[in-house]
Order: C-alpha cells, then sequence, then structure tokens
C-alpha cells in the first residue's frame, strides 16, 4: 500500500450534486448494476438538500481533485433504543484507490457515529466483491451472515402496497 494521500472530507454542497450522480453512475457501473440507476440531481437535490433530508454525502478529494464518496443516513435499532448510522455507498475512483481515501471516509463516519451517539455503524457489501470485503474486515468490521437482507421494489413493491402481494 503506498502512503496515506492528504485527502480533504468535507459535507457535499448542492453545487455537487452533478458530482454525487457521477459517482453513483461510476459506482454502479463498476458494479455491475447501470442499469438501476435512475436518480436525477432532482431527485438528489430533494433526498439530500430538501426540507428533510433523508441521507448525507460526504466528498473527498486530494489536490482539489475529486476521489470519492460516501452517502449516508440514520436507521434505528429497537433492540439498542438508539439510532444507527447506516452507509449507503462508498466509492473510491479507481486512480485513488490504494491510498488510504477509502479508511479516511470509514474514519470520518465512525467519528460522526460516535458524535451523534450512534449504537452502531453498519453497510452491505456484495459478496462478489472480496477486495472490499477484505479491507473491510482489515479495519475490523464483520460480516453478520445471520442475516438475509430483503428487497421489495416496483411492481411487487405497488402490489403489495395495494394489498395484492
Amino acid at each position: 500500500m503506498t502512503e496515506p494521500a492528504a485527502v480533504a472530507i468535507a459535507p457535499a454542497q448542492e453545487a455537487d450534486l452533478a458530482l454525487i450522480l457521477g459517482l453513483i453512475t461510476e459506482l454502479a457501473e463498476y458494479e455491475k448494476l447501470s442499469h438501476q440507476v435512475v436518480a436525477t440531481e432532482a431527485s438528489l437535490r430533494r433526498a439530500l438538500f430538501g426540507p428533510q433530508p433523508a441521507a448525507e454525502a460526504l466528498i473527498a478529494r486530494v489536490d482539489g481533485e475529486c476521489a470519492g464518496f460516501a452517502l449516508y443516513f440514520h436507521n434505528f435499532s429497537t433492540f439498542l433504543g438508539k439510532h444507527g448510522l447506516y452507509l449507503e455507498d462508498l466509492f473510491v475512483r479507481p486512480t485513488y484507490r490504494a491510498l488510504g481515501i477509502g479508511k479516511a471516509l470509514l474514519g470520518h463516519l465512525a467519528r460522526v457515529a460516535l458524535e451523534r451517539d450512534c449504537g452502531r455503524f453498519e453497510w452491505a457489501v456484495l459478496d462478489w466483491n472480496r477486495s472490499a470485503r477484505n479491507f473491510y474486515e482489515s479495519l475490523g468490521a464483520e460480516a453478520n451472515p445471520a442475516w438475509v437482507n430483503y428487497r421489495i421494489t416496483g411492481k411487487a413493491l405497488e402490489r403489495l402496497a395495494r394489498g395484492r402481494a
């Protein structure tokens, strides 16, 4: 691994919307999920900067150039009786990988979680992404094989909402 880069991490601003959408697109391409991206600058503006923001984002820069981002939001644990921090997306552009930027973003988010009295900090990773899994495990994160993630979208979500599932 190379020396950690001098990385500047700051909360995303509304002026960063095009950049964030571009990073989401780059992440989707990497994950072979481009066909699922329907986000727009307008939908991201509402979600990140609207009257009731649903999520927050951080931008990591090296020498003023965007190196990556993290998008996160709060969830809640009934068992802990506390909210948690959920990392939806972490992406470091390929040319900036192995410079300590991912670790810097995760460290920043860990500090946010502690400052906000979160009971946990969690995220999901695609099972085939062994390099990401190795990286997370090297930081002390543990996979939780006792839980299986479920998702309902599109027509199935509409059917369930109408009581026709």
